[in-house]
């Protein structure tokens, strides 16, 4: 083959791929903005026996932890997630720390460490979710924070800092300038 032939099949090979690139990420975005829409109506069980329709927190800011008992790096940030909860409450922002976990180990979790924040029981559903809602590895701690009107703000996979926290926190309540 000459080199122009080279050159017109280096190019329609990367049209491809990039022609299946976009379809993929066209694929995948809906998928996930089906997944934000499906979320709203679900309703997740509390370690306290009771039930949280996540239609109680539409209209505000939200950030949802997804965590699990024998995840360290989960216990170590949901103190920081508690305390934001706290503070920025009033401000409008609910944290959800939705446990990828059964509600034994939560249980106990919860007597050796008090949380305000509400905590939802996922079981092993709780890492579907979290794929569904983009992180695609399914690590562990996952953090999707969105807007009061639903979309996403921003995602975290892994620990994050009580400082990043609250920085991501005011300023995605902050209106833009």
């Amino acid at each position: 083959m000459n080199r122009r032939g080279l050159v017109v099949a280096g190019v329609g090979a990367a049209a491809l791929a990039g022609g299946l690139a976009v379809r993929l990420a066209v694929e995948r975005s809906g998928a996930e903005l089906e997944a934000q829409a499906d979320l709203w109506h679900q309703r997740w069980p509390t370690p306290q026996g009771g039930e949280l329709a996540m239609t109680t927190l539409r209209g505000r800011p939200l950030m949802i932890n997804f965590w699990a008992t024998w995840c360290p790096p989960c216990v170590r940030e949901l103190p920081a997630l508690d305390r934001l909860q706290r503070e920025q409450g009033p401000t409008g922002w609910q944290v959800l720390a939705l446990a990828v976990d059964d509600a034994a180990p939560v249980q106990r979790f919860l007597e050796r460490t008090p949380l305000a924040l509400p905590i939802v029981l996922a079981g092993a559903s709780g890492l579907d979710w979290s794929r569904r809602l983009g992180n695609e590895g399914g690590g562990l701690p996952y953090t999707i924070a969105f807007s009061a009107a639903g979309s996403v703000l921003w995602r975290h996979v892994g620990e994050i800092s009580e400082a990043e926290l609250r920085r991501r926190a005011v300023f995605s309540t902050t209106p833009p300038k």
